[in-house]
């Protein structure tokens, strides 16, 4: 059977994603506290005609607001997909004051706009709309994550056996549209607590332990930043000591490794533990350890149900569908551990996570076209 093409999204159909946008990004939703934002697109929801469920995750990620599920029945008989985006941003150096200049969207200020992940909030709220009212081929589940900057939290804490999804797509790569994230990273986060022993430094230092001086020891031994084509890894904080004139009784050292060889991670991860133990050993320093695996990596394959769906729907757009891997994480990768095939699509944004992000008036529009497009190549 053919797949089914839906018209271009009108004018109306665009103002209105693009003045949705505006008034989401002007609300602040750092992760944690997307209670505003959430409320927000619950109502745009209710004025479908749709009945958004809150869940009760909240008290879990110490967030002040659970994600948001909403559906959009289908045809009697046809498969029902998942459309995915997060409510939260990463922290605000400003407040947001949302500016349009030369086609595109930024904050006037010093700091984020919430384009990350706002534009696709937008965008699917945008298709929601029309399917809403005009029936959509396939049944549609609508998911709004909390706390997604926290290492994917608020999806970890979703409970995905009330979806009915066979597949389903979240649009969460700053990229330029038609790029498919097809591979994504296995993630370990490695917090390292050095504890020493504090003396007057400059009246009898040999009697201490410098666990600062330990910590350095270990981390000029570590191989960090890009270690192959499909492996990073990064020590991204370190803070210790009390005063210049105390030897550092303490140390802590956050790190990450990423990799999309799971069995890569691994061997890094051993590694820069190895690093850590053997000098806070010839320091004289006792060291605790905590390592986790905040996501699994995964691969899909080009034939795979989503992509498949996506790349047809890009294609009569007139794009080029590119197949990509990339470093970062989406809540993609906890459905995808979970069982449920789910594509990260890009989006268009720009500089996601730094003051110059930025989102074209044209990617947003065209974003709304791929979305309805997903939505009818998914039948």
């Amino acid at each position: 059977m053919e797949a089914l093409v839906p018209a271009r999204s009108s004018r109306e159909e665009k103002d209105w994603t693009l003045g949705v946008f505006e008034r989401l990004c002007a609300i602040e939703s750092p992760s944690r506290s997307e209670r505003a934002v959430a409320d927000a697109v619950a109502a745009e929801l209710r004025a479908m005609g749709l009945e958004p469920e809150e869940d009760a995750t909240g008290p879990e990620t110490g967030s002040d607001a659970g994600n948001l599920l909403a559906r959009i029945p289908g045809p009697e008989g046809a498969r029902t997909i998942l459309l995915c985006a997060h409510l939260d941003t990463v922290p605000l150096d400003a407040p947001v004051e949302v500016r349009l200049s030369g086609g595109a969207y930024s904050n006037a200020n010093e700091a984020i706009l919430g384009a990350d992940n706002k534009a696709a909030v937008a965008t699917i709220l945008g298709a929601s709309r029309r399917l809403a009212r005009e029936g959509p081929p396939v049944g549609v589940e609508l998911l709004f994550t909390t706390c997604e900057e926290l290492a994917l939290a608020g999806a970890k804490a979703f409970d995905a056996s009330v979806l009915a999804s066979e597949f389903g797509f979240v649009f969460d790569h700053a990229s330029p549209i038609g790029e498919l994230i097809v591979a994504a990273p296995t993630y370990f986060k490695i917090v390292a607590d050095l504890h020493g022993r504090a003396a007057h430094a400059g009246i009898r230092p040999e009697a201490g332990r410098n666990a600062i001086a330990a910590a350095a020891t270990a981390i000029a031994r570590m191989d960090i930043g890009r270690l192959d084509a499909e492996t990073t890894a990064n020590v991204g904080v370190i803070a210790g000591g009390t005063a210049a004139n105390v030897v550092a009784e303490r140390c802590r050292a956050e790190l990450e490794v990423r990799s999309l060889d799971p069995e890569r991670a691994g061997t890094v991860v051993s590694s820069v533990i190895d690093a850590l133990t053997e000098a806070a050993g010839e320091g004289d320093c006792d060291l605790d350890l905590v390592v986790e695996e905040l996501f699994r990596g995964y691969r899909l394959s080009r034939t795979s149900a989503p992509v498949a769906a996506a790349a047809a729907a890009l294609s009569g757009l007139g794009f080029e569908p590119a197949y990509v891997a990339t470093g970062g994480g989406s809540d993609g990768n906890v459905f995808i551990a979970g069982g449920l095939p789910v594509l990260n699509v890009a989006n268009g944004t720009e500089a996601n996570h730094e003051p110059g992000e930025r989102v074209t008036v044209e990617a947003l529009e065209t974003m709304l076209d791929v979305t309805l497009g997903i939505v009818a190549q998914s039948a």
